[in-house]
Formats: structure tokens, C-alpha cells, sequence
């Protein structure tokens, strides 16, 4: 199977069990999904899921959040982990918003990943999931898909954000790049992997990545 057969296959499986993509993160609007999307930095949706309400009950504004104290943020977003950086950031770069962005999160790369503690990753997932903007955000499922696939060659995310977006067409990336965190999280993941139940790897994994795990199982 060359690599457009292998991009074929795989956007027609991943289409078929995610019709309609759900979002990890819980938020309504751009602001809260920049705020939860910093907070899952080393942590799980499942437990930004249970925090943002909290945070958001008291501030889901930028003019909201800087009345609050970093301190205050720290002790609501602590479970999360990483509080200390991280209530620093949102407390910053909610001002940064009111200073130079009447209030608004920009839709472009250059401004966020300007923001203080939002990353590549993080201004990637706010302009495709918040504005439609064609990104390709590579999490730890993605990047392990990509190797397992033969599609990267697994070095670094910077290295496999550029294989996927080269591989796959622009007008998929956004849909995409949630249907294989969806997919790496049910059928590929990192431990408890069952190649029996993950179809895409079974037809066009990398021949390394088989043979170690059938000499495993």
C-alpha cells in the first residue's frame, strides 16, 4: 500500500467511526477554550473537564479573570497541576487581551503563541478549534499514530506536525487531527494497546512496530 492508499484508508476509517467530532475540551467561546486548552498542559481533559467550571463560575472573561489574584486562580486550577505557571499565564495574558486586543483572542498564530505561557500547540488547537483556521496540533496520540503508521519517523511534534501536513490534505487537517486523538485514545493508545482492535495499524503499520508487538503478545 503506497502513502496515498495508506491516506485513503485512514481518513475513510477515521470518517466512518467519527462522523461528528466532539471537542475534549469543555468551553463556550474562544476565551475558555484558550484557558482550558493551556491548562491541559501535562494533565488530562478528564480533569480540566472538572476544573474549568469552577474557574469559569467565578471568571469566563478576560476582565473577569484579572480581578481574581494569581494566587486565587492557582488554588482553583491546583488539581490540575503545574498551578503556579500556569495561574501566572492566565492571569497575564488575560490582561494582554484587554491591553491590545479590546477584550479578544486573535484568530492568528503569531499573537497567541506571543500570549504568556501559550505555546505552538496551544495556538493550534485555539485557531482550528475556535476559528476554523487550518492547523494540525500534534499531542502525544498523534505523534504515536504517525510513527505507528509509517507516516513519521517519531524524532520530535515539530517533525511529525510537518509530515502530517504535507501527507494530508488542508481542508482535513482540523477534523482530522481530533478524529486521531479520538482514535489514539480508544484503539492505539500508549499502554493497553490491543492490535486486534485497532484496524488502521493492523493494514498499514510500520512492519518494526508489528513485529515488536507480536513478539510482545
Amino acid at each position: 500500500m503506497n502513502q496515498k492508499e495508506k491516506v485513503a484508508f485512514i481518513m475513510e476509517t477515521l470518517d466512518a467511526l467519527y462522523p461528528e467530532i466532539p471537542i475534549p475540551l469543555d468551553h463556550q467561546d474562544p476565551y475558555t477554550l484558550l484557558i482550558a486548552v493551556l491548562l491541559s498542559a501535562q494533565s488530562t481533559d478528564v480533569r480540566v473537564n472538572q476544573i474549568t467550571p469552577l474557574l469559569f463560575a467565578r471568571a469566563s472573561t478576560p476582565s473577569e479573570m484579572v480581578k481574581l489574584s494569581v494566587e486565587e486562580i492557582r488554588e482553583i486550577i491546583k488539581p490540575v497541576g503545574l498551578s503556579p505557571m500556569k495561574s501566572k499565564g492566565i492571569h497575564g495574558l488575560s490582561q494582554i487581551l484587554l491591553d491590545q486586543h479590546q477584550g479578544k483572542v486573535p484568530n492568528d498564530m503569531e499573537a497567541l503563541e506571543a500570549l504568556p505561557a501559550v505555546g505552538h500547540k496551544t495556538a493550534s488547537v485555539v485557531v482550528s478549534q475556535a476559528f476554523g483556521v487550518p492547523a494540525f496540533p500534534v499531542d502525544t496520540h498523534i505523534h504515536r499514530l504517525m510513527y505507528r503508521w509509517g507516516l513519521s519517523n517519531g524524532k520530535n511534534v515539530v517533525q511529525t506536525e510537518k509530515d502530517a501536513k504535507r501527507i494530508f490534505p488542508k481542508n482535513k487537517w482540523n477534523e482530522l487531527h481530533l478524529q486521531m486523538i479520538w482514535y489514539g485514545r480508544e484503539y492505539c493508545p500508549a499502554r493497553g494497546w490491543k492490535l486486534e482492535k485497532d484496524s488502521i495499524t493492523q493494514k498499514i503499520g510500520r512492519k518494526s512496530v508489528l513485529n515488536a508487538y507480536y513478539k510482545n503478545h
